[in-house]
């Protein structure tokens, strides 16, 4: 008995020992991560010749990047106005004004550099020795919204951009102009319909903009399955809005807490695969059986993948399902912001400068007269491509 006794003493006793090496292991890292690691890389940067904002614990800057948007929205934008960085990106903006166009702020305990150097800006981006490694969010968070080539690295990133740019060719682009042609006829028309009688109407075109942004790329992804590539922009939509209101995102493991927003999140980036998987198994289906459309980027992505496939002599294909997804997804989050805000402030500018307005309608009607669009004919819209560049 007494020996029994003193070896669960023991046991015990190493239970402890154990229990306080991990607490003072786990208290360690957080202090590594959140407080010495910051410090140093503070302090190397600075050496080098870095000035910015000092590190606060432990969220960096974001508190103050909150506080700088909250201020900025509670004053008046002049009417038409191009200085909207500090309306846009207040920290940035200020930070540049006080150190400097090559300076630092802090995303959490993360240094984030700021290159206002067009020099330093290329080389950065060429990249060529792979110096320049890409930040990562954190992995959950990147899976449920996009998770592709713009979050890949070295050989991932190479063997996915090669089967990518396959479906960028200029022929194969050409296909999906009759999807974009579709898409502005059906707005312009609605358009005109909702003039009735004829009498001027005020048209709030962002929101209409939008939906043509998000329908060019349903059908120029999706081809047939439109219904659902509508929903899945939807969708898509509703996760930037989300992920733009999520403030703590660089605290460690905030993304599994179980909030309203992290579960919404979670539970639209399971529709969002549930319907992508859907579509790409009915397409791999129409494949084989040679009733294939392709003249969508669904197809296109899918055949450039078997062919890599075949010419590396792998049995496998070179990109899963999930990669599949992670890049349509991300085709999406490329293209609705950027193309519909684009599309928007192209209007306004022309709404400003009439001139260029008529000197544009002008060189349509020369070009195209009263036929649709084609290719061939955009080549020579020079007045319309500087008024969009």
């Amino acid at each position: 008995m007494t020996a029994t006794m003193a070896i669960g003493a023991a046991l015990l006793e190493s239970l402890y020992v154990l229990g306080g090496l991990s607490l003072l292991w786990f208290t360690w890292r957080a202090l590594e991560w959140a407080w010495l690691s910051p410090r140093r890389l503070g302090r190397a940067l600075r050496a080098q010749g870095l000035r910015g904002t000092s590190y606060r614990f432990p969220s960096g800057d974001l508190a103050e990047e909150e506080r700088l948007h909250a201020a900025e929205r509670t004053k008046p934008m002049p009417l038409l106005s191009h200085a909207i960085s500090g309306r846009v990106e207040p920290l940035f903006d200020s930070t540049v004004k006080e150190h400097g166009k090559i300076s630092m702020i802090w995303a959490g305990p993360t240094p984030m550099v700021i290159l206002g150097d067009p020099k330093l800006v290329r080389e950065v981006l060429s990249n060529k020795f792979g110096h320049f490694r890409k930040p990562k969010l954190p992995a959950n968070l990147i899976k449920m919204i996009a998770d592709g080539l713009s979050n890949h690295d070295g050989v991932k990133w190479a063997v996915h951009r090669k089967i990518i740019n396959h479906g960028f060719h200029l022929e194969k682009l050409k296909r999906m102009l009759p999807a974009f042609t579709t898409c502005t006829s059906e707005l312009i028309k609605r358009w005109e319909d909702s003039m009735g009688s004829g009498k001027a109407q005020e048209i709030d075109v962002w929101p209409e903009l939008q939906d043509l942004t998000g329908d060019a790329i349903s059908r120029a992804a999706f081809g047939s399955s439109l219904t659902e590539g509508r929903r899945i922009f939807r969708i898509q939509s509703e996760q930037v809005q989300l992920l733009n209101s999520m403030t703590n995102l660089y605290i460690p493991g905030y993304t599994y807490l179980p909030t309203k927003l992290n579960r919404r999140i979670k539970a639209n980036a399971r529709e969002v695969e549930g319907l992508l998987k859907g579509i790409i198994t009915k397409k791999e289906r129409a494949m084989k059986n040679g009733y294939a459309d392709d003249g969508d980027m669904l197809v296109l992505l899918l055949q450039s993948n078997i062919n890599e496939s075949k010419d590396s002599g792998s049995s496998k294909p070179m990109m899963t399902m999930d990669d599949i997804i992670g890049e349509l997804k991300l085709f999406y989050f490329a293209g609705m912001e950027t193309t519909s805000v684009l599309l928007t402030w192209t209007l306004i500018v022309l709404s400003k400068h009439s001139e260029w307005q008529d000197r544009a309608r002008e060189e349509v009607l020369r070009v195209f007269g009263k036929k649709q669009p084609d290719l061939d004919g955009t080549h020579q819209l020079k007045v319309v491509s500087v008024c969009s560049s």
